[in-house]
C-alpha cells in the first residue's frame, strides 16, 4: 500500500489527532487550531480543513472495512429513521440505519422522502450488511412500500418508543450542525455523516455497560487502533 502521508511534512500522528478532534467532538476548525496550539503544534484552521477533506474518508473507509470483516454489528434488529436538514433553504433528508447495539450502519442523504428514496437507502444498507431479522421504523408509509419491494415487509415493526435508538443517533450530527452553522451542500452533508458515523462507531464504548477498569482498557484499545490507521 502506498503511504498516503508520503509528501506531508507533518507527522501522521498529528494529522490523525486533528482529524479525530474535528470529527469526533463538536469543535470548529478554529477550535482545533487553538487546541493544537496549546500542545505546541502551530497550524492554521485551513490546514485542519485540508487534512479532514483529504484523510477523513480514508480513515472512515478503513474503519468500516475492518468492522464489516469482523462483523462488529448485528442483524438482529435494525432501527431506521430520517431527520430533516436544511441546506441553502432547501429541505433534505438524512436517513440512518442503526443496529440494536447502537452501531451506525448507514447514512444516506436524499432530497425526497418517498418510496424510491427509502428503497435506495435500504438496498444500499442490505448490500453491505445483509438482511436484518427485524426492521424497526416509524409510521412513514415509504418504509412499508420499500420493504415490500425488497421482500421484507413481514419483518417491519412500528411503535411509539421502539425507535428511540435511531432517533438518539441523530444527536451528534445536530450538535455538529450548530457548530458549522448548517451545511452548505448535500455532498458535504453526505461526506460528513458517513465519516462521523464510522468514527462514532469506533469510539462508541458504551461506558454505562462496563466497569471503570474495563472502560479504560477499551478506550485505550480504540485509541491505539486509531493511531494505526493508514500506517
Amino acid at each position: 500500500m502506498r503511504n498516503p502521508f508520503r509528501y506531508f511534512k507533518t507527522s501522521p500522528e498529528i494529522i490523525r489527532l486533528a482529524v479525530m478532534m474535528y470529527v469526533r467532538f463538536p469543535l470548529s476548525l478554529r477550535n482545533v487550531e487553538d487546541l493544537l496550539h496549546e500542545r505546541g503544534i502551530d497550524i492554521t484552521h485551513e490546514t485542519a480543513r485540508f487534512w479532514w477533506n483529504r484523510f477523513g474518508r480514508m480513515f472512515a473507509a478503513e474503519i468500516r472495512k475492518r468492522r464489516v470483516e469482523n462483523r462488529h454489528y448485528s442483524n438482529c434488529a435494525w432501527h431506521l429513521d430520517e431527520v430533516f436538514v436544511r441546506i441553502n433553504g432547501e429541505t433534505h433528508y438524512l436517513w440512518r440505519a442503526v443496529d440494536h447495539e447502537g452501531e451506525v450502519l448507514e447514512a444516506y442523504v436524499t432530497k425526497t422522502r418517498n418510496r424510491e428514496s427509502a428503497w435506495k437507502f435500504l438496498r444500499k444498507a442490505m448490500k453491505r450488511y445483509g438482511r436484518p431479522e427485524v426492521v424497526v421504523t416509524d409510521k412513514l408509509c415509504s418504509y412499508k412500500s420499500a420493504l415490500r419491494k425488497l421482500g421484507n415487509a413481514n419483518r417491519q415493526e412500528t411503535g411509539r418508543w421502539l425507535n428511540n435508538r435511531a432517533e438518539n443517533s441523530h444527536q451528534p450530527l445536530r450538535r455538529r450542525e450548530k457548530i458549522m452553522a448548517r451545511f452548505r451542500r448535500s455532498r458535504s452533508l453526505q461526506k460528513f455523516a458517513a465519516v462521523q458515523s464510522s468514527i462514532y462507531n469506533h469510539f462508541n464504548l458504551e461506558r454505562h455497560l462496563y466497569s471503570r477498569s474495563d472502560f479504560k482498557e477499551n478506550r485505550a484499545t480504540a485509541l491505539d487502533e486509531w493511531r494505526q490507521l493508514a500506517a
